[in-house]
């Protein structure tokens, strides 16, 4: 559990920059997940897209399972007179538009995947700051809001990156749109609120930094609880987005998968606005976190078994609609409880990339076991059955964790 909580609460147009900052973030990631980067794959290997699509995403997320928690360990120990959050902010931005921009005029599939595993280094410095500004500057009673203002910010990044990836025109104009929108969002958040430096903290040291990362699952059990449950209903959600594009276009049968996936886009981020800040203040309110978040795997579990049991056209906009109200609850209320369980103020940005790791790493196991469940086990509908099987699992564990409600 952290100490030291803040206890001023946040006005509105800190949340409303910070939320600003992750729409540019998210749409980095998203822009080229939803769609770039499966148009390049079916470009380079036309007749291998999913495989080249799942080694091109994979080594991105290992990249990102490294970059998230080491930048948050380091920003937790930077000093300065930019304080110590922002100068990590801003880098990982300006770094991962570069990116983005190399990206953009990849030529083969290693280029592809030399570029996205930059951006998903770069975009995640960025990521592990801005995470971490949340328990540096809001007090526990109002992190449901803000937790639903900063899952608003994800979805809006997801339909954003999307929108620019499909309306811009073309590959290379869609990752230069999502570059110019990650550095144009980040910067008014780096520039108008404040990041004080703190005291002094221990330097890492390269012989006991893999110590220092490791927590403890015996003297932390919550914040193991807490990891596992994000990783399964994030290992959930990866197998039931990873491929979409290729799910309109091979099961679905959809006459344009690419303005399909904008729709879908659009539809679940409609839905996901119904909820985000409204269970997340209503959590606030009530003082209980658990019951949301077991509710919304709940209720995402039933979306994805509409999804593997009617692979058309109809139900899987009605699934999109039920994926989004449930997601929209759970983002919100998850990280709320996420910062509830974290074992020491010190290293809160460290620690927040260790759970950025159970978003991460079900983009890396995903696609492997996701290829043979396609290839062997039943294609699409078992697909969706497994992830609707892995994201009930983990809304029930959430009751493991004893020090929330």
């Amino acid at each position: 559990m952290t100490t030291l909580a803040p206890r001023r609460r946040v006005r509105g147009g800190w949340i409303g920059l910070l939320t600003l900052a992750n729409v540019g973030v998210w749409a980095a990631f998203f822009g080229p997940l939803n769609l770039l980067l499966g148009q390049q794959a079916a470009l380079f290997a036309p007749g291998n897209k999913e495989n080249v699509l799942a080694l091109v995403t994979g080594l991105g997320a290992a990249v990102s399972v490294v970059a998230n928690p080491l930048a948050g360990a380091l920003s937790d120990r930077t000093r300065g007179r930019f304080g110590r959050r922002h100068p990590w902010t801003l880098g990982g931005a300006l770094a991962g538009a570069a990116a983005l921009v190399l990206l953009s005029g990849a030529n083969s599939v290693l280029t592809m995947a030399i570029g996205w595993c930059l951006v998903q280094a770069a975009v995640n410095v960025a990521l592990a700051a801005l995470t971490a500004e949340v328990p540096d500057h809001v007090p526990v009673d109002q992190r449901g809001v803000v937790g639903g203002w900063v899952g608003l910010a994800q979805m809006l990044g997801v339909l954003g990156g999307t929108a620019l990836a499909t309306a811009i025109g073309g590959i290379q104009w869609g990752y230069l749109g999502c570059a110019t929108l990650l550095v144009a969002a980040v910067l008014p958040f780096v520039v108008r609120s404040r990041d004080p430096g703190g005291a002094a903290k221990p330097r890492l040291r390269p012989g006991r930094t893999l110590a220092r990362f490791w927590v403890s699952p015996r003297a932390h059990p919550d914040f193991a609880w807490a990891w596992l449950t994000r990783f399964l209903l994030n290992l959930g959600n990866a197998f039931g987005t990873l491929y979409l594009l290729f799910f309109l276009t091979d099961a679905v049968r959809h006459p344009d998968p690419s303005t399909g996936v904008l729709i879908l886009t659009s539809i679940y981020g409609v839905s996901m606005v119904a909820t985000t800040v409204l269970a997340g203040r209503w959590s606030d309110r009530v003082g209980r976190r658990k019951v949301f978040v077991t509710a919304a795997a709940v209720v995402m579990a039933a979306a994805l078994a509409v999804l593997m049991l009617w692979p058309v056209w109809p139900a899987v906009l009605v699934g999109t609609v039920v994926l989004g109200l449930g997601f929209g609850v759970y983002t919100s209320v998850d990280f709320a409880l996420l910062t509830e369980v974290l074992p020491a103020e010190e290293d809160r940005a460290k620690d927040l990339g260790m759970i950025n790791i159970a978003s991460a790493l079900p983009q890396v196991l995903a696609p492997a076991a996701a290829a043979p469940v396609l290839a062997y086990l039943g294609g699409y509908p078992a697909l969706y059955g497994l992830a609707a099987l892995v994201t009930l699992v983990g809304g029930l564990l959430v009751s493991r964790i004893r020090g929330v409600a």
